[in-house]
């Protein structure tokens, strides 16, 4: 039988979701919710302050004030489209950059700046207590999200989670292995690949073969989409759709929002090693915040004035914040034992009293 006779038993497609171009202009039919000013203004809002937030704290770590911090410049439409699009009673399952995501979700400055300053009460934030904390292993949030899915599904309760990736975690077997699991259980995870082209220094040519990340959902038994990630209303549809197919057990979903990483990997990286500064100028061009400013603009004439009373609230919100943060207390040293067992054993009981002797 020549190779042309053989069956094809299978074909796949992966569709791409966008809505609002560069210049802000409409590229298809619009969902519903971008036709309500206040919504659409919410998300601007909710991207605009994470920035403000962000360049703030680049800052305080500059000045010796914070520890290393990984900011999401360039691609505030992905946390703020995928918890724009989530209940509270659902779970995020956040990586180390999903700062825009966790202020949606409820979580204060303070509370972030506490975590990256070195202090673990950050993690006892406001935001829903059973969301998790940051991860900082690359991908190891994957089998966590659908462990939570299937802790749904046995208690048949109609919550998702939502775990956020990097495009490098797709190169993880820990990602796939959950992925495996949550296609053959049919569990309610939303799995949402950040594809910003880079993990760390690593291009994504350099990651995988594959013509999208969106297709990796494929060989799960699960659908994968891709979508602009710089369009958050492309990236708020997507998650609309992703969630509410899993919330009625459908089961799982893939979506590869494409941004580009426009800062350092954290404030201990230097991306211009290994990556030009006119490759990442082109890129300014396509950014999130200023692509839906002009779509404001276009839709509903906003104007300067409102524009002015955005950047000015969060200029005042982010400031106030940095105080507070600034004004906590550190704890004593000797609390760095105080929850590593329920029964502190008696040799680090010693160590503790130690501690606690020298700093009384």
């Amino acid at each position: 039988m020549a190779d042309q006779d053989l069956p094809v038993i299978a074909n796949f497609a992966v569709r791409r979701r966008a809505y609002i171009a560069p210049d802000g202009g409409v590229l298809s039919e619009l969902p519903n919710f971008a036709s309500n000013q206040s919504v659409v203004v919410s998300m601007y809002h909710a991207m605009a302050m994470a920035r403000s937030f962000d360049l703030k704290a680049v800052s305080l770590q500059r000045t010796g004030r914070l520890g290393t911090y990984a900011t999401s410049l360039g691609q505030e439409a992905v946390g703020v489209g995928i918890a724009s699009a989530m209940r509270p009673e659902d779970v995020l399952l956040p990586s180390y950059r999903d700062n825009a995501a966790l202020l949606l979700r409820g979580v204060k400055m303070e509370e972030i700046l506490l975590f990256w300053g070195g202090d673990e009460r950050g993690n006892c934030w406001s935001g829903p207590a059973h969301d998790f904390p940051f991860c900082i292993p690359v991908g190891s949030q994957a089998p966590h999200a659908a462990g939570v899915g299937y802790a749904f599904k046995y208690h048949k309760e109609a919550r998702v989670a939502v775990c956020i990736l990097g495009d490098g975690a797709t190169s993880k077997g820990d990602v796939f292995e959950a992925m495996n699991f949550a296609g053959v259980w049919k569990l309610p995870v939303v799995f949402v690949v950040n594809n910003n082209q880079w993990a760390i220094s690593v291009p994504l040519k350099w990651q995988t073969a594959s013509q999208t990340l969106a297709q990796k959902a494929i060989a799960a038994g699960f659908s994968g989409e891709q979508v602009d990630g710089n369009d958050v209303i492309a990236v708020r549809a997507a998650l609309d759709a992703a969630i509410a197919a899993a919330r009625t057990g459908e089961g799982p979903c893939l979506i590869e929002a494409v941004t580009y990483r426009l800062g350092d990997h954290t404030t201990a990286d230097d991306a211009s090693r290994y990556r030009s500064a006119e490759e990442v100028q082109e890129h300014w061009k396509e950014e999130p915040i200023a692509r839906l400013r002009t779509y404001l603009v276009n839709r509903f004439n906003w104007s300067k004035t409102q524009e002015e009373e955005v950047a000015s609230e969060c200029e005042e919100r982010v400031d106030a914040a940095i105080k507070r943060y600034l004004a906590t207390e550190p704890r004593p040293p000797e609390t760095m034992f105080d929850h590593l067992y329920a029964r502190l054993p008696s040799a680090y009981a010693d160590q503790r009293k130690e501690v606690e002797d020298q700093n009384a």
